[in-house]
């Protein structure tokens, strides 16, 4: 089953469309989708190595455009749903802080949550709660999704074919792994 879903998504990477799939999943990936763009821009960068940077500028400009609208979702939404829920909890007073202390130390949590596998929609929703700058939100999630994304396509680029190699004779190794991050992740954000 594994091995027909890694050939599936190469298959899928090598589509005339991969780009537009792999733009798609990296804006909603940033404000409410799950999956990471990194299930869809590792195998169109190991099935073709020579459009690395270009896959990488694809998922960076997305991932930015799509972190925006988290953000908005943030500035707009919260008063509306967030608000109350937390009053009814007793906990709207203990936000206001939350959201100063954030805002404190908003560049390195977005740089992180941008370069890591920690899901960058808590952070651009939250960016948008705490009303931290739009201008820093912005220079430090295409820092981050830079790094992160440009790094992977370096990478894949320069040692593409044993990296290859590597993930097919480990696939359920690679599977397994990639699945601990993600519902690492979720737990990471259940923790915040």
């Amino acid at each position: 089953m594994i091995q027909r879903l890694y050939d599936w998504t190469l298959g899928l990477a090598e589509h005339r469309h991969a780009l537009w799939v792999l733009a798609l999943v990296s804006f909603l990936e940033s404000s409410m989708f799950p999956i990471p763009p990194d299930i869809i821009m590792i195998p169109m960068i190991i099935a073709r190595p020579n459009r690395a940077f270009l896959i990488a500028s694809v998922a960076l400009v997305a991932s930015v455009l799509g972190g925006m609208l988290g953000y908005a979702i943030g500035a707009m939404a919260f008063d509306a749903l967030g608000e109350p829920i937390l009053r009814a909890l007793g906990k709207a007073d203990s936000m206001a802080e939350f959201a100063t202390t954030f805002n404190d130390m908003g560049f390195w949590a977005v740089l992180a949550a941008g370069i890591t596998p920690f899901p960058y929609k808590v952070i651009t929703i939250m960016s948008g709660w705490t009303g931290m700058p739009l201008a820093t939100f912005i220079a430090t999630s295409i820092l981050a999704r830079g790094l992160r994304f440009f790094l992977v396509a370096l990478l894949l680029w320069k040692f593409g074919a044993p990296v290859r190699d590597f993930i097919e004779r480990r696939l359920p190794l690679m599977f397994t792994l990639a699945l601990a991050l993600l519902i690492g992740g979720f737990f990471a954000i259940k923790l915040l």
